[in-house]
């Protein structure tokens, strides 16, 4: 009967949810618009810094996502193994919220395509996520890149391909419209 009792205890406990041994809900939100994020614990807001996001050419995605690794010595292998300390992978991209030693350009989109925050702000905010773990973290990517056409006229630094000659919009006739707008003189 004991052995009953506990079984149905672990069942009910299951069903439940998760208990808030298990960690805080950690939800981190960046604005590009105003580059800022803001990181709330279990509802509360706890931390609100100065970010960077991608520059024109670059951009940071936006959507929701669940953190997929933290390193916390992390050397890029795209940007001539540009220091990110206390990285915090989003994207199967490489996207990452990290530190920086840019930090006077903190505040303005500074990246390509990476979080950018004051290495102290991204020590702490590892830490946070180290403790209360990646599948109780969520990041939210909120807010417009300066982005228009990026320079040279094309979109190759923004996506792999240029929407408008490839891909679902190469058909539309409004894209074509636009292609030879933007190839007259």
């Amino acid at each position: 009967m004991r052995r009953a009792t506990s079984l149905m205890a672990v069942v009910v406990a299951a069903l439940a949810g998760p208990s808030t041994a298990m960690g805080a809900e950690v939800l981190i939100s960046v604005n590009k618009a105003t580059q800022r994020m803001t990181v709330m614990v279990d509802g509360a807001e706890r931390y609100s810094w100065l970010v960077s996001t991608g520059l024109a050419d670059y951009a940071t995605p936006t959507g929701a996502f669940t953190p997929s690794r933290l390193v916390k010595d992390h050397y890029s292998k795209e940007w001539d193994d540009a220091p990110m300390p206390h990285s915090i992978f989003f994207t199967d991209s490489g996207h990452a919220i990290h530190g920086s030693q840019a930090i006077r350009r903190l505040g303005t989109p500074a990246s390509h395509g990476c979080v950018r925050l004051a290495p102290e702000n991204a020590k702490v905010l590892f830490g946070l996520v180290m403790s209360e773990g990646l599948g109780n973290t969520r990041i939210e990517v909120t807010g417009v890149d300066p982005i228009g056409i990026g320079s040279g006229g094309s979109y190759s630094r923004l996506t792999s391909f240029d929407p408008l000659t490839s891909g679902i919009m190469a058909d539309s006739p409004a894209a074509r419209l636009q292609i030879e707008t933007r190839r007259r003189p």
